[in-house]
């Protein structure tokens, strides 16, 4: 709020009982042992020039103060202005603080929770892919030990054919040796083949992203 211009302020000039007009029209009876008219007259002229001057500074001087105290007010309405903005200032700033340490938390919480659940995903994969591979495992043991089983048996049919083929040569030097079917290696493979194991085919390994 502004105010007024200060030289629109004026004091008012106090009542005076003597003005310098009263001094200059001023009158005095004569006596026979009295002051000198002339002298009288000059000294008089000169209070009034003085009072005169003075009542001008004196006026000057009120202007002055109303003035300054013009400005005084001015000076007082702005600091209450100043007053009040920086506290509305410092209110804002604590509300914006306040407001972003919240936002702040808020944020660092659903990160905290996207990342509980991340890992909580990737452990659930981790777990579903280690059973996967237990399985894989079981499975080669399985092809393993069917392949070690082929093996042996076709071990057994060549250590019979080998007992064939001896028994046979010995029954030739026997005259008139009764007929019997010959067994060929073939036939020998299948004889000592146990039942076919079905094949075991491998599971694909398909990781999820989480």
């Amino acid at each position: 709020m502004y105010m007024n211009d200060p030289s629109d302020r004026r004091i008012p000039a106090p009542d005076l009982a003597v003005m310098p007009l009263d001094v200059r029209q001023a009158k005095f009876p004569t006596s026979m042992r009295g002051y000198d008219r002339e002298e009288v007259a000059a000294f008089l002229e000169q209070t009034a020039e003085a009072f005169e001057i003075a009542l001008r500074d004196n006026d000057r001087l009120r202007q002055d103060i109303a003035r300054l105290e013009g400005a005084l007010a001015q000076f007082r309405d702005l600091e209450g202005s100043l007053k009040n903005t920086l506290m509305s200032a410092q209110k804002l700033a604590d509300d914006m603080r306040e407001n972003a340490a919240q936002e702040s938390a808020r944020i660092v919480r659903e990160a905290e929770g996207r990342a509980e659940m991340i890992l909580q995903k990737a452990l659930g994969r981790l777990e579903d892919i280690q059973r996967e591979i237990d399985g894989l495992r079981m499975k080669r043991r399985e092809a393993e030990s069917s392949i070690e089983a082929i093996i042996k048996t076709l071990g057994h049919a060549v250590t019979f054919v080998r007992e064939q083929d001896q028994r046979d040569r010995v029954e030739k030097v026997v005259p008139h040796r009764l007929a019997r079917p010959e067994v060929t290696v073939a036939g020998a493979l299948v004889a000592a083949t146990p039942a076919p194991i079905p094949p075991v085919e491998p599971q694909p390994l398909v990781i999820q992203r989480a």
